[in-house]
């Protein structure tokens, strides 16, 4: 856009303020089916904030740039709307649409100031469309960005509700596992034994692989790091969950657990546990 259609934009923006700015709106609103007093009042907001800072930005020249300094507002803006439709379920498209919803009440007035300047008009809506393709495509970016933080905290997440350290009895403490062991999880799953490890003393750690799937070279690898990690802490671990096929695969691969012990259920593991520890269990007497 040339200093020119800039300065051409921010006039017409100044001229019809009220009226683009009440266009504008009635698009983004006839395009969504959330109608809540409180949205319709936070969209107002935004887009007043946002035509004001355009028009401060094109008026100041160097409008084919939107990277230079003349823009932070807008940037900052365009940047806090996007993460905030992010956080609030919208698409892509539904955030780029705010922008692009400005453009036809734009050209609109452009056509009324250059009427009698057929060659200043296309320049002028070239250069408006090109600044606003520019500017959807920056809030597709940082809708983007916002999206996949939102998606790595989640899956930080999962994998801490997916790895749960409980105490089973004092000094014992179980580790229940489901789904794939990666390193990624492998990395939470040591920190929160470790953990719990430091809160309560226990010496004895079950870690109980029923719910893994597979078990393969990189998964007992991984099992092995977590057992060597909770005894530098001082507590020894049982695995338990070992089924039949489990077996058969672990000797396949040639893993050596002979200095770790393992059982086939969680319950012959807890037995194991708390023998270890000193502690018996007794059945109350059946009632009559």
């Amino acid at each position: 856009m040339s200093e020119n259609s800039g300065k051409i934009l921010a006039q017409t923006i100044s001229q019809y303020e009220g009226e683009l700015l009440n266009e504008w709106i009635a698009s983004l609103r006839a395009r969504t089916i959330r109608r809540e007093s409180a949205a319709e009042a936070e969209l107002d907001r935004q887009c007043a904030q946002l035509l004001k800072a355009i028009k401060t930005a094109a008026d100041a020249g160097q409008t084919q740039d939107i990277d230079t300094r003349q823009w932070d507002d807008v940037r900052h803006l365009l940047g806090d709307i996007s993460d905030k439709r992010a956080r609030q379920g919208f698409s892509p498209m539904d955030t780029a649409n705010f922008v692009f919803a400005l453009k036809q009440p734009l050209f609109s007035r452009l056509r009324t100031v250059l009427a009698s300047d057929a060659v200043a008009l296309a320049d002028a809506t070239w250069d408006t469309s090109t600044l606003f393709d520019r500017l959807g495509l920056f809030t597709v970016e940082a809708f983007q960005k916002t999206r996949e933080q939102i998606i790595v905290r989640q899956q930080q997440e999962l994998m801490e509700l997916s790895t749960p350290v409980v105490q089973l009895w004092r000094d014992v403490l179980a580790l229940p596992l489901i789904g794939t062991l990666d390193s990624a999880r492998t990395q939470v799953v040591m920190e929160n034994l470790l953990q719990k490890i430091i809160e309560t003393g226990a010496s004895i750690a079950i870690i109980d692989i029923t719910g893994v799937p597979a078990v393969d070279t990189l998964v007992a690898q991984h099992l092995l790091k977590t057992v060597a990690a909770a005894r530098l802490m001082g507590a020894d671990c049982i695995i338990s969950g070992i089924r039949p096929q489990i077996a058969q695969t672990i000797v396949h691969l040639g893993v050596n657990l002979e200095d770790i012990v393992t059982k086939a259920t969680l319950a012959d593991a807890f037995l194991v546990a708390l023998k270890r520890t000193g502690s018996t269990i007794s059945y109350a007497q059946e009632r009559q």
